[in-house]
């Protein structure tokens, strides 16, 4: 049985069911009768079925979107872009590509990587109003000068080992004993080679702090520094930390200084008149402006407090070396 489109289908109708009441009626179009065989006509507004064009002829496209109303005119067509004017002159070249960045490199290794290590900046005066900064917790770099035997080594380590923020020894002596064979004995006397291990371990001391130093670790040097070659000893110091360096020299009389010479072993057991003459040249420290702190009659854990005030001094007024 045939029904018209657009209506419900009612429910299948089986034996001993009653029909359901839910479904409308089917709506029945006005129209002249239709047989059998042929098909109701569609609904308004309803395409009819597809009539394939003779062969030969091309189909129909049918027109999409709204149609207008009979008598009016339909929409026009959409204007394309407006072509480009023509250029005068000559064309003026692509520019040209650029190559891709490479790709930074990753670090597969896991190393921490350390900021720059700059030399330390000159400390700069507190005014009088503000407190002068405690030396115990402020990251400084020390350079502990005097000649062998003034116990720069000792007083150094027990200074460093006793501050609140952390602090490093560094000990020229130790750097420059890292040279094993070829080890340019002083005792031996002093010569260029001697000189030049010298220079190394002082640059590579100078590398160190300034590591240290850049990741907030203070540090203290110990060296025997002479006043009469400011430029191989003060001035490489200055050069390879900073000018932020606070000097400060040891120096106690002379027979103090052989009698902890005379307890020394190894290398850096001095003879006495070598003693002698060391300590002679570093007397020319005195004038020169930089701290001087005479531990004859002091012990280590004396001599460190003692250290600690002349840092206090040089911190609240730096000196100029």
């Amino acid at each position: 049985m045939q029904h018209a489109v657009g209506s419900p289908l009612p429910p299948p109708h089986q034996p001993g069911h009653r029909p359901h009441t839910s479904w409308p009626p089917a709506a029945h179009h006005p129209g002249p009768p239709q047989g059998p065989s042929s098909p109701p006509p569609p609904p308004p507004g309803f395409p009819g079925p597809s009539v394939p064009p003779p062969p030969g002829r091309p189909r129909p496209q049918a027109p999409s979107g709204p149609f207008p109303p009979p008598g009016q005119p339909g929409p026009a067509a959409p204007a394309g872009p407006p072509p480009a004017p023509a250029r005068s002159g000559p064309i003026p070249p692509a520019p040209p590509r650029q190559a891709p960045a490479p790709p930074a490199p990753s670090d597969v290794t896991g190393h921490v990587h350390l900021p720059p290590g700059g030399p330390v900046g000159v400390l700069t005066a507190a005014p009088t109003t503000t407190a002068v900064p405690d030396p115990t917790t402020t990251t400084l770099a020390v350079l502990l000068i005097g000649p062998a035997g003034a116990g720069k080594t000792s007083v150094a380590r027990y200074w460093a080992d006793r501050r609140r923020v952390p602090t490093a020894h560094i000990s020229l002596d130790d750097v420059r004993e890292w040279v094993r064979s070829g080890f340019a004995d002083p005792q031996s006397g002093w010569n260029d080679h001697s000189e030049a291990q010298y220079r190394l371990a002082r640059r590579t001391c100078g590398f160190a702090a300034r590591n240290f130093l850049a990741n907030g670790i203070s540090c203290i040097l110990d060296d025997a520094v002479f006043p009469d070659r400011p430029v191989v000893g003060l001035g490489g110091w200055k050069r390879h930390v900073g000018p932020g360096l606070l000097p400060v020299v040891l120096l106690p009389g002379l027979d103090v200084v052989l009698e902890r010479n005379a307890e020394r072993t190894g290398n850096r057991r001095l003879t006495d008149e070598e003693v002698a003459r060391i300590h002679g040249r570093m007397a020319g420290w005195y004038g020169s402006g930089l701290p001087i702190i005479d531990n004859s009659q002091l012990d280590v854990p004396g001599t460190a407090r003692v250290l600690d005030e002349v840092l206090a001094r040089a911190i609240a007024s730096p000196p100029s070396w």
